[in-house]
């Protein structure tokens, strides 16, 4: 048998499509497989010019045969859709490389695909799976706090949220208190940090006409704006030991009084802080009040930072880019793959703010599909990414031949039925290309 056919017997026989183009772009060879896909035949593929066969969404702007045949970088399972002969949209995952002849020099390129549909419904199933009130992750410790909030937010007792700045401690708030029974009734924040120590006072139990020079008129404070619902301290561990002490008697006692004030009002609130502090230091170091923290830290939570649950990084840029394209009326698909490769390695000192932060900076400068390293912070810019290594047909046909024996448990009678090839020919590529069980 002729070794180009054995080549067309095994390409024809996987499930990946497979097309291969000359320098110019032009199909030189085309597999079952990706007839099956595109929905056309090898007669009708061979000698058109790739986009007029393979209508992808990258073909006008960011083409990845084109990259890889100007760059040499490979790339390698870019999730992206085409439109087939029936007009169907459908996702697929495309790979490309260098197609090389038997002396190395480059004569094209060959692109591999798969047909996601039915991937694409779970990854959609999945990511709805990893979603709660909001709140993006597949990271162990975070679904296990998913598991217990609804338990947290019917049980109406102060809770501590710890966790560096940025990871999300807001949400989670959000999160107790509209699965609470106080859910119909305000959610009201105030940040301890920002607000001066001597206005935190009256911003916390308000103030009665006549209590200082400008104050023409009662006002109420946040307590009495939360009234049958949940106050969200954030920053808690900022206050002042004074502001401790008066916040600590409105814990214990439910009551309060406005500045400038002689009656005592009764109130009806959840406390739910937050600190980015260590806040047992803090009692240690006699910053804050031992008995004030063990009011408020009746349920504890602390937060991973983002460096602790990288896996959940695509998730987050897919939902950050998802709600910029809302926000920012554009039609951005994804990041690269040095993009995503980048931003998988970065510590985020930020945490999720500052991942937020990235994708809204690229969304001012791209205008294009797919999210490339220029469009990224300049600190980001200079980072080079590694080059994946020349794909030849010999090496295809190895990875393939490789796969089929790994399927078969190394049957080679059933990985030769696999490949449409006869046993003894298996034997003999197994021999030239140096496949042995590892």
């Amino acid at each position: 048998m002729l070794e180009n056919e054995e080549k067309n017997i095994i390409l024809n026989s996987i499930a990946d499509g497979v097309f291969t183009v000359d320098m110019d772009f032009h199909i030189t060879s085309i597999n079952r497989a990706a007839e099956k896909i595109l929905g056309i035949e090898e007669k009708d593929a061979l000698g058109r010019l790739c986009f007029e066969v393979f209508h992808a969404n990258i073909c006008e702007h960011s083409c990845a045969l084109k990259e890889t045949l100007n760059t040499g970088n490979n790339i390698i399972n870019k999730t992206i859709y085409i439109v087939n002969s029936g007009g169907e949209r459908v996702p697929i995952s495309v790979s490309t490389a260098l197609l090389k002849n038997g002396k190395g020099a480059v004569i094209g390129g060959v692109e591999t695909f798969r047909d996601m549909t039915a991937l694409e419904t779970l990854r959609k199933e999945i990511e709805a799976s990893y979603t709660f009130e909001d709140i993006v992750s597949k990271n162990k410790v975070m679904r296990e706090l998913f598991g217990i909030l609804h338990d947290i937010a019917t049980s109406d007792s102060s809770v501590l949220i710890e966790g560096s700045s940025g990871t999300g401690k807001e949400l989670i708030a959000r999160a107790i208190h509209s699965l609470s029974n106080r859910k119909i009734k305000p959610l009201v924040v105030i940040n301890c940090a920002v607000v001066p120590d001597n206005l935190l006072e009256s911003e916390l139990f308000g103030y009665k006409a006549g209590a200082f020079t400008d104050a023409k008129k009662d006002k109420p404070g946040k307590i009495a704006l939360a009234e049958g619902g949940t106050l969200f301290l954030d920053e808690i561990g900022e206050i002042s030991p004074a502001i401790q002490v008066k916040l600590l008697r409105f814990i214990q006692e439910r009551e309060y009084e406005p500045l400038g004030g002689v009656a005592t009002i009764k109130s009806d609130v959840r406390i739910i802080a937050a600190t980015n502090k260590i806040l047992t230091e803090e009692v240690r170091t006699g910053s804050f009040r031992e008995d004030l923290y063990y009011r408020i830290n009746v349920v504890n939570l602390r937060l991973p930072s983002l460096a602790e649950r990288k896996e959940d990084i695509p998730f987050l840029i897919n939902h950050f880019i998802h709600k910029y394209n809302i926000l920012k009326g554009k039609n951005i698909e994804g990041v690269s793959d040095d993009v995503m490769n980048i931003l998988m390695n970065h510590d985020y000192p930020g945490n999720i703010r500052e991942l937020e932060n990235i994708i809204e900076h690229a969304f001012v400068l791209c205008r294009e599909p797919y999210i490339r390293q220029a469009h990224l912070p300049n600190h980001f810019k200079n980072i080079v990414t590694p080059l994946q290594e020349y794909l030849t047909l010999e090496e295809m046909e190895r990875i393939y031949i490789f796969r089929a024996l790994e399927k078969n448990s190394w049957n080679k009678s059933k990985a030769a039925k696999d490949l449409g090839i006869d046993t003894s020919t298996l034997w003999r590529k197994m021999k030239k290309l140096n496949i042995v069980k590892e």
